[in-house]
């Protein structure tokens, strides 16, 4: 351990009991127990902290142990604890101090007896949390309602109810010498690319921090290699078990990390920030007109207060069928101005509204709709277009399914504006290319962000702009170089036979032949 030397268990219980308490704060720290007792004649204590095991259970054990005679558990006093006398099935046991100590600040309870050389583990945690409830950020009008939560055991059921494969690994690891947060890698072994996994692993053993105070987001910057800077997300956050599954059955890795209802899903394209479930929850062509309406509203929310803004300063390259475009006033602030100052307002009411109570959060809206922009517009600090304009691309941010990846169309729109004021058309055409050009340098743990445009996939394009009919779903995203590469082999559907037609029934056809006889 980094040179450090490993204190175990000493001989003397009164030396040991001494040492916990002092290290876990006993008697400073209200919720912090230590409970002394005799079990079997040997001088025994319990720490626990308050709140974390099940206390029925704790008591049903405890009652059992204080009632035991000296020749119920001697000799091999653990192995019987254990095997005869501990009615729960997650035990341990363990002789290093720091192992000891980090388990109870885990919520688990230890058992430490007199003349033993281990401890006993017992896991008794009871988690308390909010019910699985739909992610906001991702509400489909069909599909399942659940989402994860912000306790990581609660999170690991979730998918492995829809993942009930023999090949699915869960590994946990502790992250953060403070914090001791625990962090889930979870991944098919016998799909996902093994080096990848081995690679994330290494990344998050190496991390090197007191504490993970930001969960998820913490663990991606420690983790995702490359600029800090680039505002492309090179992950992926979802709070749908279904989303998550099936990154799995894909080929991805997730990463789940306690106190956190966003699973972070890796590696991912610019593509997959722009899939979202509803797709796949509809008709494959409703799901394909879907996404079309989706790709749509990204191109307006980056390019449309850009291109207007360039026609407005340039108008005579709009053909005369267009003229109508433009601002009939200035104002008395300069265009770019205007944008700026509006973009920065679109985010404070943002930010104003997060921060907000729910029952004034209308109120919030209808002070910003009708008392700051009409008066805006009124006293000639806005032009009434600026304010449509801005609207309609502030709108169109939130048809991204990624949130992240919304706010780094918000910055690509803010340079392309301010490109097109510097150069004006020239302006607008470099702009475009050098953010094409930076998301196609860009990778996520080695995959090409532009994939499958650049490097060009026929084949996974065609995907990508069409959804795809779940029968024609064969094979699995070629750049994650997973193990296996099929998910269903092609074969033909069966032919539907059509259910044979009734017999005529013989009663009615035997009285209408013995009416004809009469």
């Amino acid at each position: 351990m980094n040179g450090e030397k490993i204190i175990t268990i000493s001989k003397n219980f009164q030396k040991n009991l001494d040492y916990l308490k002092n290290q876990l704060g006993v008697g400073a720290s209200f919720d912090v127990i230590c409970h002394e007792m005799v079990i079997g004649g040997k001088q025994s204590a319990l720490f626990v902290i308050q709140g974390f095991p099940d206390t029925e259970v704790l008591f049903h054990i405890l009652r059992d142990l204080v009632v035991l005679k000296r020749e119920d558990i001697v000799p091999n006093t653990l192995e019987k604890l254990k095997k005869q006398h501990l009615a729960h099935f997650q035990l341990d046991s363990s002789d290093e101090m720091d192992r000891i100590i980090d388990a109870v600040l885990m919520g688990q309870s230890v058992l430490i007896v007199e003349g033993e050389p281990e401890a006993i583990l017992i896991d008794l945690r009871h988690y308390v949390a909010r019910g699985p409830e739909e992610p906001d950020l991702e509400k489909v009008v069909r599909g399942s309602r659940d989402g994860f939560t912000e306790t990581l055991v609660f999170n690991t059921l979730l998918i492995r109810r829809r993942v009930r494969d023999r090949s699915l690994r869960m590994e946990v690891m502790q992250v953060g010498r403070r914090s001791k947060s625990d962090i889930c890698i979870s991944y098919l072994a016998d799909v996902a690319n093994m080096h990848l996994v081995a690679e994330i692993k290494k990344l998050l053993r190496s991390i090197d921090i007191d504490g993970l105070p930001m969960a998820e987001k913490s663990v991606e910057e420690l983790i995702t290699p490359g600029n800090y800077w680039n505002p492309l997300p090179k992950v992926r956050y979802t709070e749908r078990p279904d989303v998550a599954a099936q990154h799995l059955f894909e080929g991805h890795i997730l990463i789940m990390v306690d106190t956190s209802p966003s699973v972070i899903i890796l590696p991912t394209t610019y593509f997959h920030h722009l899939q979202h479930a509803e797709e796949y929850r509809q008709n494959p062509a409703i799901g394909a007109y879907l996404r079309w309406v989706r790709f749509f509203a990204v191109l307006v929310s980056v390019f449309l207060l850009p291109l207007w803004f360039l026609f407005s300063i340039e108008p005579g390259l709009l053909p005369p069928a267009l003229k109508f475009i433009g601002p009939e006033k200035l104002g008395k602030v300069p265009l770019i101005i205007q944008f700026l100052i509006a973009e920065i307002a679109v985010d404070v009411i943002r930010i104003a509204a997060i921060h907000t109570p729910s029952p004034l959060t209308t109120s919030l809206g209808l002070i910003a709709a009708l008392m700051i922009g009409d008066l805006a517009v009124t006293i000639g600090l806005f032009s009434p277009e600026v304010v449509m304009y801005t609207a309609v691309a502030a709108t169109t941010i939130f048809a991204t399914p990624s949130y992240e990846l919304g706010m780094a169309h918000r910055l690509a729109r803010i340079f392309l504006m301010l490109m097109v004021y510097v150069l004006k058309l020239p302006g607008l055409l470099l702009g475009t290319v050098g953010l094409i050009l930076f998301a196609g340098f860009t990778k996520s743990f080695g995959v090409p962000y532009l994939w499958p445009l650049v490097p060009f996939d026929y084949v996974a394009l065609k995907g990508i702009l069409f959804r795809t009919p779940v029968p024609a779903q064969n094979k699995r995203p070629s750049v994650l170089q997973t193990q296996d590469i099929t998910r269903q082999k092609k074969k033909p559907a069966p032919a539907f036979k059509p259910m044979p037609q009734p017999k005529k029934n013989r009663k009615k056809l035997e009285f209408k032949r013995n009416k004809k006889e009469e």
